[in-house]
């Protein structure tokens, strides 16, 4: 396999579990998913040489329904933006049936929409966060790329379910996804709707607004009613995930202090100078700025955080109120001005993920569909956000949208 889009290839993949769900579907996961034996170094030199110990929850789940694990796929640095990342590449490329891969900002959905495949970001607690090197751990989680809306399905469905061993997942488990069997997705409830989200669209240029407009059209003709949905508030996604996910990464990335593993600098004439030249070197300009503004809001401005985190609750409750009268909300996935020219400071990373903040920020399933949006700048991707739980309602709808003969791509 091409090592440019693998990181790792297991030599000597176990033998698959027989009869399982999975079974003869290959699978790849970014290295910032822990498998037992495999370096997991998720794209930063603060993991530099670090071989995981155990499998993730995910891994453990892949295995029992019977998927193979081609490898790792590289990722941007502690999953933090898209530079590196290679996950939707595996998948294009036709080197694997599914890539999971971790969803801070939007990257699942993003890089699916630039490789033109399909998209999964699930309810945040469905699926175990045990095993992922986070970075943001109250909004970042595991998402599912996928050629077909029936392997997603059936990847959500092995993989997802309560973990103890998770302790963002709750006490209260969210209903157990089932998309059924011998049914597919699309095939179960007689009548949805969708709200159209008028303030996403003002980030898109006239072009985008225009194929926007064309594949509303589809979605109508697909038995879909639309309506327009004002989200007053849609600026204040990016400001509430850019303080509390960089307060966040500035307390996670605490750990990575070059003593209990990763990378140590040499020469250091003390512990404290050890210390500081490990983490100088470990993390990458941009990266390294986003741990500064959090340590500025942690230990500065602290009043800031706070406000952030009253600000979330108050958008994931008018999240839910603008889902009154709908099933899930529509808008795209990528701006039209966004390109895959690496981002050089923290506001070009987050210029890149404006309509894909609001689902992290809320926990909300997200889902993004290729194909609708072509543009000169590549496919922008149709993206459905769901209310918290509503992962199959969301796989249901997209089956209305894909006849069985065009899923495979």
């Amino acid at each position: 396999m091409d090592s440019k889009i693998f990181s790792y290839i297991d030599p000597s993949p176990p033998a698959p579990a027989d009869g399982g769900a999975l079974s003869g579907k290959r699978a790849a996961v970014q290295s910032s998913i822990s498998v037992k034996g495999w370096p997991t170094e998720a794209g930063s030199r603060a993991l530099e040489g670090f071989i995981a110990l155990e499998d993730a929850t995910v891994v453990e789940r892949l295995r029992a329904a019977g998927a193979i694990l081609a490898g790792n796929t590289h990722t941007g640095e502690l999953g933090f933006g898209l530079a590196g990342d290679t996950a939707s590449q595996a998948l294009k490329n036709g080197l694997v049936d599914v890539t999971l891969m971790t969803d801070t900002l939007g990257e699942g959905r993003v890089a699916a929409a630039s490789a033109g495949v399909f998209g999964f970001k699930p309810s945040y607690g469905r699926v175990s966060r045990f095993g992922l090197v986070g970075l943001v751990p109250s909004m970042d989680c595991c998402s599912i790329l996928g050629k077909s809306l029936d392997d997603l399905a059936a990847f959500l469905e092995a993989v997802e379910g309560h973990d103890d061993r998770d302790p963002s997942m709750g006490d209260t488990p969210l209903e157990a996804f089932r998309m059924g069997r011998g049914s597919s997705p699309g095939s179960e409830r007689s009548s949805l709707s969708a709200g159209v989200v008028v303030q996403s669209l003002e980030s898109l240029n006239a072009g985008g607004r225009k194929v926007f407009e064309e594949a509303l059209r589809r979605v109508e003709k697909a038995g879909i009613a639309l309506r327009e949905v004002q989200c007053e508030d849609f600026d204040l996604f990016r400001i509430v995930h850019n303080v509390i996910g960089s307060v966040e990464a500035s307390s996670s990335c605490g750990k990575f202090d070059g003593v209990r593993y990763g990378h140590c600098a040499a020469g250091a004439k003390n512990w404290n100078e050890m210390y500081l030249r490990s983490r100088g070197e470990s993390f990458g300009r941009v990266l390294k700025a986003y741990l500064f503004q959090g340590a500025y809001f942690q230990f500065e401005n602290y009043p800031a955080f706070e406000r952030a985190c009253s600000l979330r609750a108050k958008l994931a409750q008018a999240g839910r109120k603008w889902l009154d009268g709908v099933d899930m909300m529509i808008l795209p996935t990528r701006c039209a001005a966004a390109h895959d020219r690496p981002a050089e400071t923290v506001e070009q990373v987050y210029d890149i993920f404006p309509l894909t903040l609001p689902a992290n920020v809320t926990g909300q399933p997200a889902l993004t569909l290729p194909g609708f949006l072509p543009t000169s700048a590549g496919d922008l991707g149709l993206q459905l956000v769901g209310p918290a739980g509503g992962d199959r309602l969301l796989l249901e709808a997209a089956g209305r949208l894909y006849p069985r003969t065009e899923e495979a791509r």
